[in-house]
């Protein structure tokens, strides 16, 4: 188990960020705000792949008048993402922004962010500190001669002493950088010096490919540290890649447990099987599963049900032929062509299972289930 960093709990809306809650997985919509029929399509389809918070970007105040629509709908709490201007936090704080993020440095001065931080304390809605490595103020970035990891823990502790100046402490604190070691390094020196809970990403990750891949390193080594009260994958793709991808980085380290885990070997000269178009078919069919289980795709049906063990169920393929197997044990065998149809109804009497025991108080038992990773 991996141990977290302990910090205070903050509330969004009915998601608790921090101390012993599970991390929570944000994402941000990519939408104009202004349009809210397109914005609230959008979370919806976050919201079904598993997100637990969003974010929409507020430019003006046409877009703070359609948070207003957007948030009285939204299944999800919002977070309203402004920059420079206090007049658009005051009005996403009366909209009923469940949360927002600003730059305390950027917003015009301390009697501008104080009349934020009364507002915001006022309705109860807590502040993200948001310092990217792209935004530090030229006097940071003298003092530390450029963006090194004590320049952008400087600049988040600066905007921090901001907001308590302000008597204002309901914050969750972000400095993401686009490099992942810069970002741990950064992450690691915060966290030594406060306890509010962080909000961890790579920011300006990449495209679909190379995001996925930055993301996963970088979230992934703060993760491994005890380090992200909730995360955000940023990709340049649809949002909801994002919210999937971000499960996969969470399942990885074993700290939640949702959807559909799966594993599949790369494939060697003793497959004889189109493993591959069928790995591929089993991961579409899996994705709308919330059932947490672990599914093994693999190509030796002499190895690989041994192999694949710690799946929960799969299949293994030989020469026209796949086993279907539950726990290593071989249930029985199907022709290729079904193979696919045989392990989704396993996955489906394995999630059923699982639900009817949760669901039977007889059968439950408390101290089997870990909190942290619903």
């Amino acid at each position: 188990m991996i141990k977290r960093h302990q910090t205070r709990v903050v509330q969004v809306g009915p998601v608790a960020i921090g101390g012993t809650a599970p991390i929570a997985v944000q994402s941000m919509n990519n939408t104009d705000t202004r349009d809210v029929a397109a914005t609230l399509e959008q979370i919806r389809r976050l919201a079904e792949a598993g997100c637990e918070i969003t974010r929409v970007a507020v430019p003006d105040l046409e877009a703070a008048d359609a948070l207003a629509i957007i948030r009285a709908q939204s299944p999800l709490p919002i977070v309203a993402d402004i920059h420079f201007d206090y007049r658009l936090a005051l009005a996403a704080i009366v909209a009923g922004a469940d949360k927002i993020r600003i730059n305390p440095g950027t917003i015009g001065g301390m009697d501008r962010l104080r009349q934020v931080a009364d507002a915001a304390r006022d309705r109860h809605i807590p502040i993200r500190v948001g310092v990217n490595a792209g935004s530090l103020s030229q006097a940071i970035l003298a003092r530390y001669g450029g963006v090194t990891a004590e320049a952008m823990a400087t600049s988040a502790l600066e905007a921090v002493a901001m907001l308590e100046q302000c008597h204002f402490y309901d914050l969750v604190l972000s400095i993401k950088a686009s490099e992942p070691l810069l970002n741990r390094d950064a992450y690691q020196l915060l966290s030594e010096k406060t306890d509010y809970p962080l909000h961890i990403g790579v920011t300006e990750a990449g495209t679909w490919r190379e995001g996925i891949i930055r993301s996963s390193v970088g979230i992934g080594v703060l993760l491994a540290m005890g380090l992200g009260d909730t995360l955000r994958v940023s990709l340049t793709a649809d949002p909801v890649e994002e919210v999937r991808t971000a499960w996969s980085i969470l399942r990885a380290l074993d700290l939640r447990r949702r959807g559909a885990q799966l594993i599949s070997c790369p494939t060697c000269g003793r497959t004889e099987v189109d493993l591959t178009h069928i790995a591929v078919q089993v991961e579409e069919r899996l994705q709308p599963l919330t059932c947490p289980i672990k599914v093994a795709v693999m190509g030796c049906a002499v190895n690989g049900p041994g192999e694949a063990r710690q799946a929960d169920v799969g299949i293994a393929g030989g020469r026209g032929f796949f086993l279907v197997f539950r726990e290593g044990r071989i249930l029985r065998r199907v022709p290729e062509e079904e193979a696919v149809d045989a392990l989704m109804a396993e996955v489906e009497q394995w999630c059923a299972e699982q639900h009817a025991q949760t669901t039977e108080p007889a059968q439950h038992n408390p101290q089997d289930k870990n909190p942290e990773r619903e």
